[in-house]
């Protein structure tokens, strides 16, 4: 296949190509992000780490930005190119974001990280470190991390529930200020109605999902996936017999995990403990 042609020098992955047109339209009408927030209502912040490729916003704020520099559904068309490719991802997730992108329902359990959903930008960059990416695909994969945030976002977002091992929430970051970040991410998600955050105690013992993290897929066909994934690979599971099993195995850690406000709680406590740590 013959390669695609650059002329105007910009970037031709779909996310970083939004991001650069965002900045360009901005700068070129002599806004500051500060500027651009009042004058479209919406916190100024937002409209930074949509330049910085951090979150893609939803479409009610894109359409405002066509109609406020006159580029009628130019952004909304890149923002739509941008949040459905999975290119951004390493290829052997891809078929597993296109059924999450598309689930109506997930349920996860983490052994031992945070699901990318509820990472922060610098959580899963130590993470992304840890596994040994370096850059220039480092940046990149905290940006699509990062995407993937989005999609429990928004008055259409599927309900999401998580179970975290307590050995999760008792293994922070190197940099103090980012894990109390994440914490203080954490807490804000689990208060949201959508999403249901349990803490699982060590006091549990052992279960039936020691092994890896869990995620579970409901389809808008009614069908179920499971995938499963260790710090080195992954594996979707579509068979209906061991998908049965790993769901009734989650229901058993399910009934084993702290309910929602106590798991809040739980959280909260770290937050706490990491805000009075003597050594920062």
């Amino acid at each position: 296949m013959p390669q695609r042609r650059v002329i105007t020098g910009r970037s031709q992955e779909p996310r970083q190509r939004f991001a650069e047109e965002l900045r360009t339209l901005r700068t070129g009408s002599g806004a500051s992000l500060r500027q651009l927030g009042e004058r479209l209502g919406w916190d100024w912040s937002l409209f930074g780490k949509m330049e910085k490729g951090e979150t893609l916003g939803g479409p009610e704020v894109v359409q405002a930005l066509d109609q406020h520099y006159g580029t009628p559904g130019l952004l909304l068309a890149l923002w739509e190119l941008a949040a459905g490719d999975q290119t951004q991802f390493r290829e052997r997730y891809r078929r597993y974001m296109k059924l999450e992108a598309e689930a109506v329902s997930l349920w996860h359990f983490a052994v031992s990280v945070l699901p990318g959903l509820l990472q922060t930008p610098g959580y899963a960059r130590e993470v992304l470190v840890a596994g040994g990416i370096k850059e220039p695909e480092l940046t990149q994969q905290v940006e699509a991390r990062m995407g993937r945030r989005e999609l429990l976002e928004g008055k259409d977002a599927p309900p999401f529930r998580t179970i975290l091992s307590e050995a999760v929430l008792r293994t922070p970051l190197r940099d103090m200020g980012e894990w109390r970040e994440q914490l203080e991410y954490l807490a804000e998600v689990a208060d949201r109605p959508d999403v249901t955050v349990h803490v699982l105690p060590q006091s549990a013992g052992l279960h039936g999902l020691m092994g890896a993290d869990m995620w579970y897929l409901l389809l808008p066909e009614g069908r179920t996936v499971a995938y499963t994934e260790n710090g080195y690979q992954g594996e979707l599971i579509e068979d209906s017999g061991p998908v049965v099993r790993l769901q009734k195995a989650y229901d058993s850690v399910r009934d084993l995990a702290l309910p929602p406000a106590e798991s809040r709680k739980f959280i909260l406590r770290m937050l706490e403990e990491a805000t009075c740590d003597p050594s920062t």
